[in-house]
């Protein structure tokens, strides 16, 4: 059993900044890619941030995912926070267990920013 847990979501003022964690534990042999996502009320989910390159237009230069592989932990450090960043942020990974590699998602962790 392999679970994600997030940390790090609340109520922010625009302008502001947030950190948030998401570990992977379990039966973990490797983790290979980890990714964060967010979903507003009444859109589809969107990519925010993956690998150490790839960002979502609208929040490069503010966001930036890093990651710990020793913890199996991947952060994303939120700066110049817009209301429009209001979401439900969840993280991604690709998790080897035994000789598979399966994709597991985080239980969501909310974000909110108030103009």
């Amino acid at each position: 059993q392999v679970q994600l847990v997030e940390s790090g979501g609340g109520l922010v003022q625009a302008g502001g900044s947030l950190r948030l964690s998401c570990a992977a534990s379990g039966s973990i042999f490797s983790v290979n890619a980890m990714a964060w996502y967010r979903q507003a009320p009444g859109k589809q989910r969107e990519l925010v941030a993956g690998g150490s390159t790839r960002y979502l237009d609208s929040v490069k230069g503010r966001f930036t995912i890093s990651r710990d592989n020793a913890k199996n932990t991947v952060y994303l450090q939120m700066n110049s926070l817009k209301p429009e960043d209001t979401a439900v942020y969840y993280c991604q990974a690709h998790v080897v267990v035994a000789d598979k590699e399966y994709i597991y998602w985080g239980q969501g962790t909310q974000v909110t920013v108030s103009s």
